[in-house]
């Protein structure tokens, strides 16, 4: 019957025309138009011709047939096709009862056909296309990888890097550094070699150091590079470890430090500072020892170290030492100008013997340093591997250790290089096996001549600072991070104290009881755990030459914050394992954990984990302390044409900046890329905003205004008695600061100094 209706719609509907025309929408998908025509389209075809070429169809022609005569036509022809209907369903019904297998089987066929055509299209399609991964959560990966961070997987892999000798330059250093190379590489990361040709002062061999007291001449194994050469003879005078209140100790015994010859300590300072400090004070030359109460050292130990109160090869200052770069000649204002040398425990004992006992400061007899130190023009390789981002790929986290040392430098090196592989490994085995998709990319850095002075790392920042300033979100130092296993403290930007706390508080202790946020005592965690961040921390230049938020961290004994074997052939695999009791590759997987999801949480949060309202603490202590200074001294009339406000007005500047900044995060749309990326580089511009852009870079490398180094800094600033110096010091701080927050707050066109 349905077959009937159809066929009597159809020859009715006959009487009139359609037409069809076939045309392409704005997708240029092709579809079928249809529209029944009236009388105004019929008049538009004339003798059968369509104007824009579609098909057409014309009406009948009349005829002269009656109505009632075309009624009898139809009615007979639909009674016609009634009795066709009915003898073709009844047909077609018998068939199919009698043969129902036939039919079955044939449909049964055709529908498996059909289904293993669509299989092999989707297996076809499933090999072309990349299955979507269900999503991680965050502690999904986090612990993902922590298992892949294990105490055995340390021990095995710190024996590899356990080698006799890694001088920078030398053939054990070169060696290592093809050997991480191809690790890289075996591991599927992009891997690739920069070459630097640095000066590096190294002991004549065929002139020794030499330091003659009276009949007794002391030849000393160690030395300490970028000594100023040449021999000095003064009075010998005891001056403890050199810090200024120990030489004014000296001064107040009514015992000249001018032209005399210094005795110090190891220890408190670094052996720049120690020497800085003595050529102010108008010393002639310094001799540092390891003194017993200090270092559980042998008596004959040398120490080895430098005294460049600065990084980088100092005869390149401001410039990456590539080959055919053309320097300037210029070397680095922080090379001391006095010689300084390095003795034993027996000597110095010997010497304070002379002088009339260990507590006296002597001054009373002539000793003569000569050193013969010489340059040596020396190839280093800073070796790279990376994991790229998923998303923004040129935004990358740079985790970091030196791989050279004096002698075996197993704390100092093997440690940190064994922690970057496992790292490099654990992260890489994320994105190929576990599906996890980092947003920014993971660079791991192999350093040479840190023991220089970070000469490596720094020569890589000189010869990219006009780019990374604005793409390195964060470096962190894998260097010496195990020094003990009961204690724990930290150097960082104020913009990742959040970040460390939390880290901190996930996780687990070496102690094995708690996390590494319990060994800080939680409640006052960063009186506890945050120090200072030295010159001669790997992660300094980062942060006070580049201005890029950097933070190192240390496992250690809390009764002594510094591995005293550093810098000594004692810094040894016995050495170490006593003091972490025998626990070393746990500590150094812990601390890889500790690294790893700090690093993981910068390439794969949305919103990068730097925590502007940090400063707030940091910077008010500093501009409080210079405000007060600053106050006194307009008020007794010494500093004349000054007004502190300018001071509290920069810092409030800087406040409503960082304010502001917050509020423009809470209010971003974290789904839309743009205005999150717009967010996240302001972000990574406070840190590089703090950089003094009135200082030079190859007279004052350390031009952070608060963690650098020289008269720029708030710290320097507030120390300052000369009127002068101090009003154009203060005038530059001032807008430093106010410049830093105009350029986190808006568009110039927005601004207007409102801030």
């Amino acid at each position: 019957m349905d077959r009937v209706r159809s066929t009597v719609d159809n020859m009715i509907k006959s009487v009139q025309y359609s037409r069809f025309t076939l045309q392409r929408d704005e997708e240029a998908e092709r579809h079928v138009e249809i529209k029944l025509s009236d009388d105004d389209d019929a008049n538009e075809h004339a003798e059968g011709v369509h104007t824009n070429g579609s098909p057409s169809f014309r009406p009948a022609p009349r005829t002269g047939f009656s109505g009632k005569r075309l009624l009898c036509i139809l009615a007979l022809a639909l009674l016609l096709f009634f009795i066709l209907g009915y003898f073709v369903g009844n047909l077609t019904a018998k068939k199919a009862e009698a043969e129902p297998a036939s039919c079955s089987n044939e449909v049964a066929q055709t529908g498996t056909a059909v289904e293993q055509e669509k299989q092999k299209e989707d297996q076809d399609n499933d090999e072309e296309m990349p299955h979507e991964e269900a999503a991680l959560s965050w502690n999904d990966i986090s612990r993902l990888l922590d298992d892949k961070l294990t105490g055995p997987a340390f021990d095995a892999r710190l024996k590899t890097f356990d080698v006799p000798s890694r001088l920078a330059g030398g053939e054990g250093d070169v060696q290592l550094a093809q050997k991480i190379s191809d690790q890289f590489k075996a591991m599927g990361l992009d891997s690739w070699v920069d070459v630097h040709y640095v000066q590096l002062q190294k002991p004549d061999s065929t002139r020794p150091n030499v330091v003659t007291f009276g009949a007794d001449v002391f030849k000393p194994d160690g030395y300490l590079a970028y000594s100023a050469t040449g021999k000095v003879q003064g009075k010998l005078v005891y001056a403890a470890y050199g810090r200024p209140e120990d030489l004014d100790a000296v001064t107040n015994a009514n015992v000249a430090v001018k032209g005399s010859v210094l005795l110090l300590r190891a220890g408190k300072l670094t052996f720049a500072e120690q020497v800085a400090n003595a050529e102010a004070r108008g010393a002639v030359a310094v001799l540092i020892y390891p003194d017993a109460e200090d270092f559980d050292y042998h008596a004959a130990t040398a120490l080895y170290g430098h005294v460049h109160l600065g990084s980088g090869d100092p005869y390149t200052p401001g410039f990456p030492s590539f080959n055919h770069t053309q320097f300037p000649p210029t070397r680095s204002s922080a090379l001391p100008g006095i010689p300084a040398q390095t003795v034993s425990l027996n000597v110095a004992k010997t010497l304070k013997e002379r002088i009339g006992g260990p507590n006296q400061m002597g001054g009373v007899e002539d000793i003569s340093v000569e050193v013969n130190n010489v340059l040596v023009n020396t190839e280093i390789h800073n070796v790279f591997g990376v994991i790229k981002g998923f998303i923004d790929p040129d935004q990358y986290v740079v985790m970091g250790a030196q791989r050279d040392a004096w002698g075996k430098g197993y704390a100092r090196a093997a440690v940190g290089s064994s922690s970057l592989m496992e790292l490099a490994n654990a992260f890489q085995d994320l994105v190929e096996k576990d599906g996890v998709r980092p947003r920014r990319s993971l660079v791991f850095a192999s350093w040479s001549a840190g023991e220089y002075g970070n000469v490596g790392a720094t020569e890589f920042l000189e010869g990219y600072l006009s780019s990374i300033d604005r793409k390195l979100v964060t470096y962190i130092s894998l260097d010496g991070m195990v020094m003990g296993h009961s204690g724990f403290i930290a150097s960082a930007s104020p913009l990742l104290y959040s970040l460390l706390e939390d880290t901190m508080k996930q996780v687990k202790s070496p102690l094995d009881t708690g996390t590494v946020y319990d060994l800080a005592k939680k409640d006052k965690w960063e009186a506890n755990v945050l120090r200072p961040m030295s010159i001669d921390d790997p992660a300094y230049p980062f942060l006070a030459l580049a201005g890029i938020p950097s933070i190192s961290f240390h496992f250690i004994t809390p009764t002594v914050e510094a591995y005293t074997y550093y810098g000594t052939s004692m810094d040894s695999v016995d050495h170490l394992d006593y003091i972490t009791a025998h626990k070393t590759g746990e500590v150094a997987a812990r601390a890889s954990q500790l690294a790893g999801r700090m690093a993981l949480r910068l390439v794969h949060n949305h919103l990068l984990s730097l925590d502007v309202g940090m400063y707030r603490k940091v910077l008010a202590k500093a501009v409080n302390l210079l405000y007060a200074r600053v106050k006194k001294l307009v008020q007794s009339g010494e500093l004349k044409g000054v007004d502190p406000k300018w001071l509290s007005s920069a810092f409030g500047s800087f406040m409503r900046a960082m304010a502001s900044l917050n509020t423009a995060i809470m209010n971003t749309d974290m789904t839309e890329e743009r205005g999150l990326r717009r967010v996240n580089d302001k972000l990574m511009s406070v840190e590089r905003n703090l950089l003094s852009p009135y200082v030079s870079p190859v007279e004052t490398p350390f031009r952070h205004l608060l963690v650098g180094r020289g008269k720029h800094t708030l710290a320097a600033l507030a120390e300052t008695t000369d009127p002068q110096e101090l009003h154009t010091q203060l005038a530059l701080a001032t807008w430093n600061l106010k410049m830093c927050a105009n350029a986190v707050v808006s568009d110039i066109w927005e601004n207007n100094n409102q801030v």
